[in-house]
């Protein structure tokens, strides 16, 4: 086995440095003032797409590559193999290393941050089995690699697998690879971990002695969040986890600790170790405010919270504190909320393992969102970093759910089937007007033992009559028997439960269980607003219907695929879209049965902008898609095929763009439709005019003319006309300008028709209704020779080839202004 030496000889013997981008160097010793290790995985598309991982050690970069990449699944075994260590200046490599060298094809860096390893890594590396913990933009938490590879074998192989902790999760439910695609030079993200808006600042933590003195109050209650529909924007928030547990309330008087809930009960008898274990802190009096939780593989779980607190066995229980009110003797309450973090971090942080201090995440919110709803977390907090604290509901604390989740007021159950000692079925309501309305039911989420004892808690405060203003139904059959008898008691249980989405009539789907809640008044439930997740491009991630349905047999691509794949290039399409008339195509039963072109606001579009329609007098009223959020609607509403007018709605009579459609005749071999589109821009160029390049994602190519918006629609048409009848005159045996599969056979059809008041194109970076789902994908003319169809990229793929373009192949396009005097006159 090779052992570390740090040694950079092999890496520079492989490598023609004349030739390769990639950097020379030796080995580095970092000073003493950056003692932080670094570490870096480049997504490396050579012969074929791996990651490579590194980590900085005695001034070289570790190496192994990773051909499946990094998994968030503990369960997910990586094969690693070690190759030679890097340079640390390779970190920040990005680029094309050039045909016939080593590693050959595109590399950029997909993830960076710190690593930290547990225990003497260089120990580690000799006895093949290195833990460490990694500080990333993408990845986090406790990762292990195990040298697998045997004395003699051909290449040393490693596996990579994620130990299981807070940031631990199933394949199946996060793909970290998929969520996370693009280079975090181009695109960065901002450290998921560690890094705190509210980091120790002594100066910070020592203004709180500034503060007013005051007694320490006998009761004190919580300031609580909004729960928003969005995520807040601007900056100036401390971002935290929002966790699934109890609010807790800790006063401190001469050492002693008394437990309050949110309502103000008494739970120090409950809580007895908890208590104990913060009376070790240096603190003689105060309020801390925080919250209870049990981890369950390093994630809140709720139901062993609560079955630690009814069994009173709470050594597992965790106190989070998240903020500092009163402090010996001082009123903070006014004291910004940054200040009063500094000073709590100072006396929690790193206290013990049951008492903690809740960490802030310094990134993007909409960054921070995905990647804790991905690893199951309940949601986040958005706190003001210059709020006060106030003991009521306010605006400077916001929460945002990445579940539907909330709790409801139980007002009736019914016996489960076959089991007449356990509940099947709870009924569930919540407040508005002073009612309980009605809003379903939930028979899932609890073990036999839970089912019993809710039972018997349910029987204790039966009724007569039903205690909801509304009426509650149980056609349904409910685990495959039909429901027995409703039986209705007294609204004082509370339970939390999580579900799908809300129906039209205001009733719960896909309802589970979660447990009874004591610390919520039921008169104090409503129906709360839900924030859904967000994707790295700041698109809401829409409740999908019918996601399994499959819209293209021949692949079985089904409809979330491609809900998903729009959401992931909205941002990239929407400058191709805004503003601009539609036609879409439409394929309700996906592209197999028929589909349908809609131009108007025939049907209800939600998202989409509908213009007023003297746009186009003696028509209805054109749509629009003027934001990612419309997008991503319109693929909800099975939109496969998104084309677009050459004029915007602003000039609706004037096209800012002339195209040119490259559609082939049967017998036409690619390599001539490659020749014909160097062709049409030879032309272009005689005739005074830039153009630029994209697949059609069928059969052809597409070659775009930007304009000034100044001509006519007629006139644009003449112009795009009279170039494509000067092709087919000059080469007949290759263009023709009529249209027909007659006319055509053998040759190519540039069609110019699409240039004509009404008609449309296929956008940038929309799929196509054809076998396999093809994407119109804007490319540069040096890729041109390249190019092996005008479908080569699907929806599947699309994302994967677009992480790896640092430069944008149209940005020159959105400048240029072009007009057609000069190339009228030439073609006369």
């Amino acid at each position: 086995m090779t052992s570390h030496k740090g040694s950079l000889e092999r890496y520079n013997a492989k490598r023609n440095f004349a030739i390769t981008p990639e950097p020379s160097g030796r080995a580095k010793q970092k000073s003493d003032t950056t003692p932080k290790l670094s570490f870096v995985i480049q997504k490396h598309w050579a012969r074929r797409l791996h990651y490579d991982f590194r980590l900085e050690l005695d001034g070289v970069l570790l190496s192994w590559a990773v051909p499946k990449g990094p998994s968030y699944d503990p369960a997910e075994k990586r094969i690693a193999v070690h190759t030679e260590d890097h340079p640390l200046d390779y970190a920040s490599f990005e680029g094309e290393i050039p045909a016939k060298q080593y590693g050959a094809g595109s590399v950029i860096v997909w993830d960076r941050g710190t690593w930290e390893p547990v225990g003497d890594p260089r120990e580690g590396m000799a006895a093949g089995k290195l833990l460490f913990n990694l500080y990333g933009e993408k990845l986090a938490g406790r990762w292990e690699l195990v040298r697998i590879a045997k004395p003699g074998d051909k290449s040393e192989q490693w596996i990579l697998f994620k130990k299981r902790d807070a940031w631990a999760r199933p394949l199946a439910e996060f793909d970290v690879l998929a969520a996370f695609p693009d280079s975090v030079i181009a695109k960065p993200l901002g450290a998921l971990t560690q890094a705190s808006l509210n980091a120790p600042d002594m100066d910070a933590a020592e203004t709180v002695t500034d503060a007013p003195l005051a007694p320490l109050p006998a009761k004190l209650a919580p300031q609580l969040a909004t729960l928003s529909p969005t995520l807040p924007a601007g900056t100036g928030w401390v971002v935290e986890t929002k966790f699934d547990g109890y609010r807790m309330l800790a006063r401190i008087e001469d050492a002693r600790v008394t437990l309050f809930t949110r309502n103000g009960h008494d739970w120090t008898r409950k809580l007895k170790s908890l208590a104990a274990e913060l009376e070790k802190l240096d603190i003689s009096e105060g309020w801390l405010d925080g919250e209870i939780v049990v981890l369950r593989d390093g994630v809140p779980d709720f139901n062993a919270l609560q079955n630690a607190i009814d069994r009173h066995r709470n050594e597992a229980i965790v106190f989070f504190a998240f903020d500092l009110p009163f402090w010996e003797g001082r009123d903070l309450r006014n004291v910004p909320l940054v200040q009063r973090r500094a000073k709590l971090e100072a006396l929690v942080a790193g206290h013990s393992d049951r008492v903690r201090f809740s960490e802030a995440f310094d990134a993007p919110p909409v960054q921070i969102f995905q990647a804790a709803c991905k690893l199951g977390l309940e949601g986040l907090m958005f706190k003001r970093a210059d709020a006060t604290y106030v003991s009521a509901r306010s605006q400077t604390w916001i929460k945002a759910k990445c579940k539907l989740r909330q709790e409801f007021v139980i007002g009736g159950f019914s016996d489960r089937s076959g089991a007449a000692k356990e509940v099947g079925k709870l009924y569930l309501g919540v407040y508005a007007e002073g009612e309980l309305r009605y809003v379903g039911g939930v028979g899932t989420g609890w073990d036999s033992a839970t089912a019993a004892d809710l039972k018997k808690r349910l029987t204790a405060i039966e009724i007569e009559q039903s205690p909801f203003s509304t009426e509650a139904r149980s056609s349904r059959r409910w685990g495959g028997n039909r429901a027995a008898e409703m039986r209705w008691v007294k609204p004082t249980l509370v339970a939390e439960v999580e579900f799908s989405e809300w129906t039209p009539e205001g009733q719960v789907r896909h309802a589970s269980f979660k447990g009874l809640r004591t610390d919520h008044a039921p008169i104090s439930i409503r129906r709360e607003a839900v924030q859904t997740a967000v994707t790295p491009h700041g698109v809401s991630a829409i409740k999908v219907t019918n996601p399994d349905r499959v819209i293209d047999k021949s692949e079985g691509i089904t409809k979330v695929e491609l809900v998903r794949y729009y959401e992931s290039v909205a941002e990239l399409m929407l400058p191709h879209l805004q503003n601009r008339p539609l036609s879409l195509v439409r394929a309700p039963e996906g592209i197999d049965a028929q589909t349908f072109f809609q131009k108007h606001a025939e049907t209800a579009m939600p998202g989409l902008t509908e213009q007023p329609s003297s746009l186009w007098p003696g028509h209805a009223a054109l749509l629009t898609a003027d934001s990612p959020e419309a997008i991503v609607a319109a693929a909800q509403m099975n939109v496969v095929e998104f084309h677009t007018w050459n004029s915007t709605a602003g000039k609706i009579d004037r096209p800012d763009r002339v195209i040119f459609d490259l559609d082939p005749g049967e017998g036409v071999p690619w390599e001539t439709m490659l020749e014909a589109a160097v062709l049409v821009r030879t032309l272009l160029d005689e005739l005074g005019l830039q153009a630029w390049l994209k697949t059609s994602g069928g059969k052809g190519l597409h070659v775009v003319v930007p304009l000034a918006a100044r001509r006519s629609y007629d006139e644009v048409k003449a112009f795009s006309r009279a170039a494509v009848q000067h092709l087919a005159a000059t080469l007949p045996q290759r263009f023709t300008a009529r249209s027909g599969a007659a006319n055509r056979k053998g040759r190519i059809f540039v069609d110019y028709l699409r240039n004509g008041f009404s008609q449309t194109t296929a956008a940038a970076f929309s799929a196509r209704a054809r076998p396999g789902l093809g994407v119109s994908m804007p490319v540069s003319w040096d890729q041109l020779p390249k190019l092996k169809s005008g479908a080569q990229w699907t929806i599947r793929d699309a994302r994967e080839y677009l992480s790896f373009q640092v430069a944008d192949p149209w940005e020159a396009y959105w400048k240029t202004k072009q007009v057609l005097t000069t190339a009228i006159k030439r073609l006369q």
